[in-house]
């Protein structure tokens, strides 16, 4: 019978004996989760369930190392170099199963792309003495007896994997590891057969790990292959090369995963917000024409609807929902039950999960699911006796605090001094290259909706009394914050007057519909972080003539790796004047005095922004908890009124709420 919402998602399809009862593929992704000596952990066995349980078809477990200490990616890898490691794969798998899904696990090793602490002090090993990424340890160049016997890593991992109850295994040719670095001419400078120039050479060690994988699981045993189609760079592999390459590789593989980007297009590898949906789609749709194999494809995929078009259009078989699946583990059961607003969509911020793992040695997080391992576990315990919590501030810490109590039984109030919720949110994703922040809007409104107990007081900042009369228990004050005007000169006499053409990114968003025809306008941003850098992507988009003014050394110092790169890029392409070690000393009508290695430079401006960070909305704290001290009421303050950060830090002090000692003593956990 046919699925009523999405019947090409909800479609079996078979790969030699393995049958997958969806087209949903959590694909591989390291998260730093692994034991200190690359074992599976409890975290590693919640994160991989809740995934399992929420109704993915096909679990790629994130890339395993086949040669430590060399071959290491990440500082807690799981590896699959000796048998010692079958039995917690074994566990991991069994976990998996148990709810239908599928389990493959990729295997890698990282080649260039680790360092020498990594490894231990043994050194880098590449095809050739060329670092693989900007900063990176120059390599030694493997011998081909070297080459031979990781040849022989990769089939005995995959034996591994076979025990270990897997009913595929993944070889990563992709995002420039080991594999990678001998196919791209960026990387393989040999003169040898696994050399010299020639493609054919150039895969000749591929081909030889395809081979002894197969040779090693046997003919009926699925092995994918993921591959980087376009490396987006100059001397990297292009589309047209992975042609070439899959006519070699298409006699040992039976599915082909298909990604792109390097090290050096990182930002094109793992994409950041301004992405289109389904930007690498074309990739798979191309290798489809040519080779008869089955095909996985990715690509900032959020929407069911979306993914269900490109297997009704044929252009995948497999749609990889990566991110969207740490953000969301429900993803697949709620786009089954045909409720696809009740899912929390990933907005590729990449500041917890590609932030933490690949820039900061840590475990993944997420900046909108603050429990990766643990999801809806916390709506099985209710409170014990009625309680009732007021939350003061509908941005993402309020929602998730009222949202979270709640779930848990509370009798939850919650106040927003704005007509609508989401508080900074509503207004940064007025940003064109921000709009995906509104899938989380969306789903903050969604969940608010289903919670009867959860009553919303819009427009309304609540008086002493009026918190009084609904008989708190617990009292959460999450206030936000707003722009920092610091005490400069002229500022406070400027900004956001009637006739003044100075702003606040506040005030810029609430009347962005109305900034159009600037072509050849003098647009002055002050503050090169995250906000100003998007406010003269914005300005530089409608044809302004952008300059940036930043007192520290460097741009973008508060923004994740990724997204930085981008936006440097947009630096670039709209040739935006960067002034960095530069103080504003004072703001006039039309121009702002600034000081610069002891000398005075004057830059005139027919627009400027004030970026200068943000400040707590929280003026108002110590007084409220005195008060609520008195009457032995538990007050607690959180999100950005308790300090300015990123989003994921207001959402993850929201579900932590359940911690405070009123909640915790009324909950059975």
């Amino acid at each position: 019978m046919q699925h009523p919402y999405f019947p090409h998602t909800f479609q079996p399809f078979k790969i030699k004996n393995l049958v997958v009862k969806n087209r949903i593929v959590m694909p591989p992704m390291c998260g730093n989760l692994g034991g200190e000596y690359g074992q599976v952990t409890d975290n590693h066995i919640k994160y991989y369930e809740q995934r399992a349980k929420g109704g993915t078809g096909l679990i790629i477990v994130e890339n395993s190392n086949i040669d430590y200490p060399l071959g290491s990616n990440g500082a807690t890898q799981l590896r699959i170099d000796h048998e010692r490691y079958i039995p917690g794969l074994t566990r991991l798998v069994d976990t998996i199963k148990k709810y239908g899904a599928r389990a493959c696990i990729q295997i890698n090793h990282a080649g260039a792309s680790t360092n020498n602490e990594r490894t231990e002090g043994h050194g880098v090993v590449a095809p050739s003495d060329v670092s693989s990424k900007e900063g990176g340890e120059t390599p030694r160049a493997l011998t081909t007896e070297e080459i031979y016997e990781i040849v022989r890593k990769f089939g005995r991992a995959a034996n591994r994997a076979q025990i270990a109850g897997f009913d595929a295994v993944e070889i990563h040719a992709g995002h420039s590891y080991l594999i990678a670095q001998f196919l791209s001419l960026t990387t393989n400078k040999r003169e040898d057969e696994f050399g010299c120039g020639s493609l054919e050479n150039r895969a000749r060690f591929c081909l030889l790990v395809l081979q002894e994988v197969r040779k090693t699981v046997g003919p009926d045993f699925p092995i994918f292959i993921r591959i980087g189609a376009d490396e987006f760079m100059k001397g990297g592999i292009t589309l047209e090369d992975t042609f070439t390459l899959l006519e070699f590789f298409k006699p040992y593989v039976d599915l082909i995963d298909v990604s792109a980007g390097a090290n050096y297009t990182l930002e094109k590898q793992i994409e950041t917000m301004n992405f289109p949906e389904g930007s690498k789609v074309y990739l798979s749709d191309e290798i489809k024409k040519r080779f008869d194999l089955p095909t996985i494809t990715v690509g900032n995929i959020r929407n069911p609807e979306f993914a269900d078009k490109v297997l009704a259009d044929k252009r995948a078989d497999f749609i990889a929902i990566g991110r969207g699946l740490i953000c969301d583990p429900n993803w697949v059961n709620k786009a089954d039950m045909g409720e696809p607003r009740k899912i929390r969509k990933c907005i590729s911020c990449n500041i917890m999960c590609v932030g933490n793992r690949i820039f900061s040695s840590r475990p993944i997080k997420c900046s909108l699911n603050p429990d990766i391992f643990g999801e809806d576990d916390h709506k099985h315990h209710k409170v014990t006796t009625p309680t009732n919590v007021v939350i003061i501030g509908g941005g993402p810490a309020g929602l998730e605090a009222a949202c979270t109590a709640a779930e848990v039984g509370c009798n939850t109030f919650l106040f927003e001094k704005e007509n609508e919720v989401g508080g900074l949110l509503h207004l940064i994703q007025r940003f064109p290259a921000k709009q995906k922040i509104h899938y989380f809007t969306e789903y903050l409104s969604e969940r608010m909706a289903g919670l009867k107990n959860l009553v919303v007081f819009h427009g309304r900042t609540p008086t002493f009394k009026e918190i009084d009369e609904l008989k708190p228990d617990l009292v959460v004050n999450a206030t936000g914050s707003s722009p920092s005007l610091p005490p400069i000169k002229g500022l406070r006499e400027l900004i956001n007057r009637e006739g003044s053409s100075i702003y606040t990114v506040t005030n810029l968003l609430k009347n962005i519909d109305s900034f159009s025809g600037l072509e050849s306008k003098k647009v002055v941003i002050a503050g090169g972080g995250a906000v100003g850098m998007d406010c003269a992507e914005f300005f530089a988009g409608l044809g302004a003539k952008v300059t940036i003014v930043e007192r520290l050394p460097q741009l973008g110092i508060d923004l994740d790796p990724l997204t930085k790169k981008y936006l440097m890029g947009v630096i670039r392409e709209f040739d935006i004047d960067v002034l960095v070690d530069t103080t504003i000393e004072e703001v006039t009508q039309n121009k702002l005095i600034c000081s610069r290695n002891g000398e005075s430079t004057n830059l005139e401006f027919d627009i400027s922004l004030m970026c200068l960070g943000f400040s707590s909305n929280s003026q108002h704290v110590e007084a409220m908890k005195e008060y609520y001290h008195g009457k032995k009421i538990e007050f607690i303050n959180i999100g950005d009124s308790s300090r300015p950060r990123k989003i994921g830090y207001g959402v993850i002090e929201g579900r932590s709420i359940l911690s405070s000692s009123t909640l915790l003593k009324r909950i059975g956990w």
